[in-house]
Formats: structure tokens, C-alpha cells, sequence
């Protein structure tokens, strides 16, 4: 695809990998909606030329406002980016609220975007929905098993998604990034990619209308789950 004159949204767009990503592809002609809930990250991606909307997207109502947002600028491209954490250890006390907000906006978010924002990117001439993913959705950690469960659930819908829409104009692609340096990532100590490196590889998948973009040592991890599903899930599951 080519995005220079495309409209896209990004769904949090104002930090990390969506932000990296929503400036490359303004720098590429592309005009960019981002939405997120911090004021002041809404504020600094307005001042760089990018419409930014207050939204929670883990809330029936910011989904609402999404949806009465791009009557008013159709879009070309839904980047579904939003995501969070949730801690979860069976042996200790679990906060279930934190964990149905992360379920909320990893997975049932991306599915209500695009069931009630699909008729208007069928009408486009050309149009993406990118899911944006995780290496974790091939292969669990032991660390995370929400965040996991809801990447891997985004991934099966995003597969079966690509079939449905295989004769439209609509290509469905995913998006698997490894570990990514991020406000997300900020309490980990391993080797990360730079975002910007992250965001970069996306847009060069997205301009070439790739199904499914590993990224980093996502490739790798593909690889070995593929040959030997069972050694990858193992060695996931001691990260």
C-alpha cells in the first residue's frame, strides 16, 4: 500500500510503538488520528500535526467516540496498537479488575473497531486493518498469561479475519513485535529494539501489503515454532 494521501488511525498513538509509528507515517504523506487518555501526550502529538482524541478504549464509551470520530474523517488504515499489561500470579492475590481491562482493551476493543469501522473501510478504494500483536501470541511466557491469552486470541481472529475479507478490497495484516523499548517494557532488563527500528520494519510490511510481519527476533521464534512448536513453547515459557 501506498500511504502517502492515506488516512489512518492509530490506536495508542501517543506513546511508544504507536507513536513511533504514527510519525512515520505522517513523514510518508500519511495524515494520522491517534487516540490515547494521557492530556499531555494528546496535547504533544496535536502539536506535530496529528488529530489526537481523548479515548479509553477498554470502556464502551471510547469505543463510541472512536466510532463518531471516523464518520467524520473516513479512514484507510486501523492500526490496532492499544495495549497493557496485567500481573498475574495464581500463588498470589489477583486483581481481577486490572485483568478484565486488559482482556477489554487487547482483544474485545480490536474486535468492536473493526466489526462497527468495516463497511466504511470496505467503501474505500484500498484499505489495512494492522494487528498488532506479540512474539508471546506464538508462544507464552510464564510471566504474563493474560497478556499472552489475549495476543494469542488477537492473533486467531486476525487469521480467521484475513480469510472472511480474502475477495475485498480490505488486506488484514498482523504485526508480531518482540520485546520493544517501551514505557510498557520499562521495568525489564533483557535486549530490546528500539522503537523506532520496531515502527520502521511495520511500515515497510504495511507498504508491501505483507499478511504477517515478524519483527526482530520474532523471526526466529516463528521459525522454531514452526520446525518444533513444542522446544519454542518450552523456551518461552522460561522468558
Amino acid at each position: 500500500m501506498d500511504v502517502n494521501g492515506k488516512t489512518a488511525l492509530v490506536t495508542g498513538g501517543t506513546d511508544g510503538i504507536g507513536l513511533a509509528l504514527a510519525r512515520a507515517l505522517r513523514a510518508k504523506g500519511c495524515r494520522v488520528i491517534v487516540c490515547g487518555r494521557d492530556p499531555g501526550r494528546l496535547a504533544a502529538a496535536h502539536a506535530e500535526g496529528m488529530e489526537a482524541i481523548a479515548a479509553d478504549l477498554a470502556t464502551e464509551a471510547g469505543c463510541d467516540k472512536i466510532v463518531d470520530v471516523v464518520r467524520q474523517w473516513p479512514i484507510d488504515i486501523l492500526v490496532n496498537n492499544a495495549g497493557a499489561g496485567a500481573t498475574y500470579d495464581i500463588a498470589e492475590s489477583v486483581d481481577l479488575n486490572t485483568v478484565d481491562q486488559c482482556i477489554a482493551l487487547n482483544l474485545t476493543a480490536p474486535i468492536h473497531l473493526i466489526t462497527r469501522l468495516i463497511t466504511g473501510l470496505r467503501a474505500r478504494p484500498e484499505a489495512m486493518i494492522v494487528n498488532v500483536t506479540s512474539g508471546l501470541a506464538i508462544a507464552p511466557n510464564k510471566g504474563s498469561p493474560v497478556y499472552c491469552a489475549t495476543k494469542a486470541g488477537l492473533r486467531g481472529f486476525t487469521m480467521a479475519l484475513r480469510a472472511q475479507l480474502a475477495d475485498t478490497r480490505v488486506h488484514v495484516m498482523e504485526v508480531l513485535p518482540p520485546v520493544v523499548d517501551t514505557q510498557l517494557t520499562a521495568s525489564q532488563t533483557r535486549k530490546k529494539m528500539p522503537v523506532n527500528e520496531c515502527a520502521r520494519q511495520i511500515l515497510v510490511a504495511i507498504e508491501a501489503n505483507r499478511a504477517e510481519a515478524n519483527i526482530g527476533m520474532t523471526k526466529l521464534l516463528s521459525v522454531v515454532h514452526n520446525i518444533a512448536p513444542v522446544i519454542a513453547r518450552r523456551l518461552m515459557l522460561r522468558y
